[in-house]
C-alpha cells in the first residue's frame, strides 16, 4: 500500500517528526485531499503543547489547508464534489448537524465541532481526510499557499467586520498588524470604513498606510489608545486582532455610543473591564469565532474581488520545525505556510 508523509508531535511540546504513514480511505461523506499547502497559525501551539482538552498524541496539526481532492467517500458526489476540486479547510472542520447551534444553523457555535489537528488529524502532511461539509471550494484566481491562511485567518477577520455594528462610512478600528491584523485593515478599507490601525512603534505607520489605513495610532507613543480614538470621533467598532488583553481592555472607552469590541486574539489573561464601560455608553462586548465553509469562500471571493491577499513566507513540509518556531518568536512576516510540491 502507498504511503505519505505527515509531520506529527508525539509528545505535548514535543518536536514535530516527519514519518509515513499508509495512505487512508474516506469514510461516507468524507473526502481524501492532496495537500498543497498549509499555514501555520499561532493556535497551532495550543495542539502540540496539549493545552486543549481532547488533544491525544502523536499529533497532527494545521487547520489552514489548501489542495486538491483526490479522492471521495459515499455520498460526497451527491454534494457537488469531484476528484480534482480544488479545496480549502479551515478552523470549521466539520460540525455535528444535530445539536441544538446546528439545528439553529449556527454551524461554527457547533458543541461538537470538528477542528483539523485538534478532533482530526491536521494538514501539516501530504494528505488529509475531512468531513464534506468543511470544504470551502478555492476560486481560481487565488492560489493554494494564499487560499491556506485565508481559511482561517482571513474567514475571521472578514467575518468580524461584516458581522459588526459597524456600516461602510463608520470609524473602525483594527487592534495589531500580524497574521490577522494586516488583512483586517485590507478587509476593512474594502467594505468602507473609515479605518484606524493600531499597533506598537511609529515605524509601523508606513506599513499601516501601505495597507490603505486612513490612521495610526501608536500604542507606545503615551497618548491613550481610547482617547486618541476619541478625538477621532470614537470608534463604532474595534477589531482585536493582538492577542493581548491589556491591549484589547485600553480599547474600550476608545468606543463609540453603541460601539461593538470584537475580540479576535486568543489570550488567557482577565480583560479589565468593568460594568460602567459597558453599561454609560451602551457599548458591546463579544468574542467572535471563524467562519463555516461558506463564510470561507465569501472570504476568499471578496479577496479576489478587491485583490487582498495574505503576507506569507513558504517553506517545505521538511523545514516544519523551523517553521513552527519561527510563528512561536514573532519573527514570520506574515503567515508561514507549508507546501508539499
Amino acid at each position: 500500500m502507498s504511503t505519505y508523509r505527515v509531520a506529527q508531535v508525539n509528545t505535548p511540546n514535543g518536536t514535530l517528526e516527519l514519518t509515513e504513514r499508509q495512505v487512508p480511505q474516506p469514510g461516507p461523506g468524507q473526502v481524501r485531499i492532496a495537500v498543497e499547502a498549509c499555514g501555520v497559525c499561532h493556535t497551532d501551539a495550543a495542539f502540540v503543547s496539549g493545552a486543549l482538552p481532547g488533544v491525544t498524541f502523536p499529533e497532527v496539526p494545521g487547520h489552514e489547508i489548501a489542495g486538491r481532492v483526490e479522492e471521495l467517500g459515499d455520498g460526497t458526489s451527491d454534494r457537488g464534489w469531484q476528484v480534482g476540486d480544488r479545496v480549502a479547510v479551515g478552523w470549521f472542520g466539520g460540525s455535528c448537524g444535530h445539536c441544538k447551534p446546528c439545528r439553529d444553523g449556527d454551524f461554527i457555535v457547533c458543541r461538537n465541532l470538528k477542528v483539523p489537528g485538534w478532533t482530526y488529524d491536521g494538514g501539516f502532511a501530504e494528505k488529509v481526510i475531512a468531513p464534506a461539509d468543511a470544504l470551502a471550494r478555492i476560486p481560481d484566481a487565488l492560489s493554494a499557499t494564499d487560499a491556506g491562511p485565508m481559511a482561517c485567518a482571513g474567514v475571521t477577520v472578514f467575518n468580524g467586520l461584516r458581522r459588526s455594528a459597524a456600516r461602510p462610512g463608520d470609524l473602525v478600528a483594527i487592534l495589531g498588524l500580524g497574521g490577522l491584523g494586516h488583512l483586517g485593515v485590507q478587509y476593512a478599507v474594502a467594505m468602507g470604513f473609515e479605518t484606524v490601525a493600531i499597533a506598537r512603534g511609529p515605524q509601523k505607520a508606513d506599513f499601516a498606510k501601505q495597507l490603505g489605513a486612513h490612521h495610526y495610532l501608536d500604542s507606545t507613543s503615551g497618548t491613550p489608545v481610547a482617547e486618541a480614538l476619541q478625538a477621532l470621533g470614537g470608534a463604532k467598532a474595534v477589531i482585536a486582532t493582538a492577542a493581548n488583553s491589556d491591549a484589547i481592555t485600553a480599547t474600550v472607552d476608545g468606543l463609540a455610543p453603541r460601539g461593538e469590541l470584537v475580540v479576535i486574539g486568543a489570550d488567557t489573561a482577565p480583560l479589565g473591564i468593568n460594568p460602567s464601560q459597558l453599561l454609560m455608553g451602551a457599548r458591546i462586548l463579544r468574542g467572535h469565532p471563524s467562519g463555516t465553509a461558506q463564510d470561507v469562500e465569501d472570504a476568499m471571493a471578496f479577496s479576489v474581488l478587491h485583490n487582498i491577499r495574505p503576507m506569507t513566507e513558504t517553506v517545505p513540509l521538511e523545514q516544519v520545525n523551523d517553521a513552527y518556531q519561527k510563528m512561536l518568536a514573532g519573527r514570520a512576516r506574515f503567515r508561514m505556510v507549508l507546501t508539499t510540491g
